[in-house]
């Protein structure tokens, strides 16, 4: 089989933040596996709210157009809200999976119950919509938040993380799971150190996305065009995101 090639978006325009991600992404890849990491050039630096992920969405349609274009065979959308997850599948050729989805997925094959530990308390609302929409309400035991800030996982200090440590300790402690999902790409490089730590399966959604688009590709598997996720109607796309026209 062929060379897969993975386009793994951030949707923020953090450069650090992708370049952690990209790392995470190939040290789970299969071997051959092609990652190309991208985040827009212009949107927001991190993405914390509704507004954020309407920002962020078309950056990662104009992401997904681009690696169309250049014959990729998966998009990952990395970024725990799944921005613009179900437009980008109207978009791509190739399947598109997002982080959230997928780490949520892994759980449910590991773990009869879950919890998720994210950053800010106001992206808990957001966390817990998906969960609804994904179906996993009853798999999903709570949600936890350290409320720092996205960008604090890049903190030299590395407050942030021991945060995220220390909500996972609680979380496998308190709430009756038997798995943890990391609620932000940012966290990605935890995962492992904390699975061996907590000595239960600690998923990121990054790692997770990425072997999802490998079985897919492996599978010849990708987005049903049969339906509402269909190409999009051909209309004229006027000024500054006049680049998605098809």
């Amino acid at each position: 089989m062929a060379v897969c090639r993975i386009q793994l978006i951030n949707p923020n325009t953090s450069v650090a933040m992708t370049e952690r991600i990209q790392a995470a992404a190939r040290r789970v890849c299969a071997p051959g596996t092609e990652i190309v990491a991208v985040c827009p050039a212009e949107g927001v630096p991190s993405v914390e709210g509704h507004f954020d992920e309407a920002v962020a969405t078309m950056g990662v349609l104009q992401l997904v157009k681009q690696g169309c274009g250049q014959g990729v065979n998966g998009h990952v959308i990395a970024c725990f809200g799944d921005p613009g997850l179900l437009a980008a599948r109207e978009l791509a050729g190739a399947p598109v999976v997002g982080i959230a989805e997928a780490a949520m997925h892994m759980a449910t094959l590991v773990a009869t119950r879950f919890s998720v530990v994210t950053t800010l308390s106001r992206t808990l609302t957001i966390a817990r919509h998906l969960v609804y929409s994904y179906g996993f309400e009853r798999q999903c035991a709570r949600l936890h938040a350290i409320d720092l800030p996205v960008l604090a996982l890049e903190d030299a200090s590395g407050l942030a993380r021991r945060q995220v440590r220390e909500q996972c300790i609680r979380a496998k402690r308190d709430d009756g799971i038997g798995a943890i999902v990391l609620g932000c790409a940012g966290m990605a490089d935890l995962a492992e150190q904390l699975t061996r730590e907590l000595q239960i399966p600690v998923i990121d959604g990054v790692s997770a996305a990425v072997k999802l688009i490998e079985s897919l590709y492996a599978m010849g598997l990708s987005t049903s065009k049969y339906g509402d996720l269909g190409d999009p109607l051909p209309k004229v796309i006027s000024g500054h995101f006049n680049g998605l026209n098809l």
